[in-house]
């Protein structure tokens, strides 16, 4: 017996926010996940820009990247997973990662970009308190040895 899977169930239960926008950036899909991650609701987030969560000062690049994404209907963020911060709807940062999959028209032509993208903000902060520990010691052992 084979099983039918509703991927739309999968968007909906799944633990990472899915996003997705259309070639001018507006937000076309936006899961409990992204709800939960970024603070805005689907009814708040569907149809407004990406900027709603893009820090303002990465917001050139991103758009840069993206109508290049658009034009030539290719991206190195397939298979890369991307880091970079992300604003909450309260104004706090985040630190996310996410891969990102090109939906294509029938013409062939990019019809929106999916995002699957995971909230690292506490692994971020234990790695830089982990290494700021490091430099600690380190620094501690070289005076060690001075002396």
């Amino acid at each position: 017996m084979q099983t039918t899977i509703d991927t739309s169930q999968v968007v909906e239960a799944i633990g990472d926010a899915v996003i997705a926008s259309d070639p001018d950036g507006a937000i076309k899909l936006w899961n409990p996940a992204a709800q939960r991650m970024f603070g805005y609701t689907e009814a708040e987030a569907l149809g407004k820009s990406l900027d709603i969560i893009i820090p303002q000062r990465q917001q050139q690049r991103h758009w840069d990247g993206y109508q290049k994404t658009m034009e030539t209907g290719k991206t190195k963020y397939g298979n890369d997973v991307l880091r970079v911060p992300a604003v909450h709807k309260d104004g706090h940062t985040l630190s996310i990662a996410f891969t990102v999959a090109l939906l294509h028209s029938p013409d062939g032509k990019v019809s929106a970009i999916v995002a699957v993208v995971r909230d690292e903000s506490s692994r971020f902060a234990e790695e830089r308190n982990l290494r700021k520990r490091l430099a600690e010691l380190e620094t501690q052992v070289a005076a060690h040895a001075k002396a």
